[in-house]
């Protein structure tokens, strides 16, 4: 299937809720292949990489050359999944830029591209889908704003902002998206904006059953950041644990010099 193909696909997934999304992040060609074998509808090589991967303290580090790199990595082992590739920050401050990033994550292997924001990433995510890549958008808590909002805070807790999802999300439809990721909404209000929108809604930290699909960050389902795991996360793996066992097997099975 071709790009456009798999994210129709994706996009008509709100027609069937009994077949809900499977997505997962992926940031290298094993991790990537491994996904795409097990089956899982969408793979997001996403700006958390920043933290999971390269170590730094948030996403406002990542830079296009940092995603260039991964993406092209993971589409090396990605051939059934939609691979879904961030643009980080500062990548899409016009739509001309937008476009012209959007693009380059393409031509690293990329199939879509996702943002954050609602109304005024509109503009943007027109541009981007008439020049014939497919979008992903991405409201509720916005990690590349966190600096901004004083750390990541839980969003529809009041009627202002549920009224301003529901418009950011309709203008990001409006706009031509596939699908919309909703991260940290309230679960009653994510439940609300998956039942008003004609795209699919894939939930991270809103409860399961609330949208259309869910999404999790890798190290968060295998247990192998284990110095932060969000409260919302489920981890189904303890590869941290199983890391630091093997390695310190590894550690007592070497023989001192001359030893037989």
């Amino acid at each position: 299937m071709t790009a456009l193909e798999k994210a129709a696909a994706l996009k008509a997934r709100v027609k069937t809720p009994g077949n809900p999304i499977s997505a997962l992040t992926a940031y290298d060609y094993p991790t990537a292949r491994l996904l795409d074998e097990a089956g899982i509808d969408l793979l997001l090589v996403g700006d958390s990489l920043g933290m999971v991967v390269l170590g730094y303290p948030d996403t406002t580090h990542v830079t296009m050359e940092h995603m260039l790199h991964h993406v092209a990595a993971a589409a090396r082992g990605c051939k059934k999944a939609l691979l879904l590739g961030d643009l980080p920050i500062h990548s899409y401050t016009t739509p001309e830029e937008a476009v012209r990033n959007a693009r380059r994550l393409v031509e690293a292997g990329a199939e879509a591209v996702k943002l954050e924001g609602g109304i005024r990433q509109a503009e943007k995510v027109r541009a981007i889908t008439e020049d014939g890549i497919p979008v992903v958008g991405h409201l509720g808590m916005l990690p590349q704003r966190v600096k901004e909002e004083g750390g990541y805070k839980k969003k529809g807790k009041t009627e202002e902002q549920v009224a301003a999802l529901l418009e950011g999300a309709l203008a990001l439809q409006e706009a031509g998206i596939d699908a919309l990721v909703l991260e940290s909404v309230i679960p009653s209000v994510a439940r609300k904006l998956s039942e008003q929108l004609e795209v699919p809604t894939i939930g991270i930290g809103c409860g399961n059953g609330n949208t259309h699909g869910e999404i999790a960050v890798i190290t968060d389902l295998l247990g192998s950041y284990p110095w932060f795991v969000p409260p919302f996360a489920t981890p189904r793996a303890a590869h941290g644990q199983s890391t630091s066992e093997a390695a310190l097997a590894y550690q007592k099975a070497i023989k001192p010099f001359g030893e037989e």
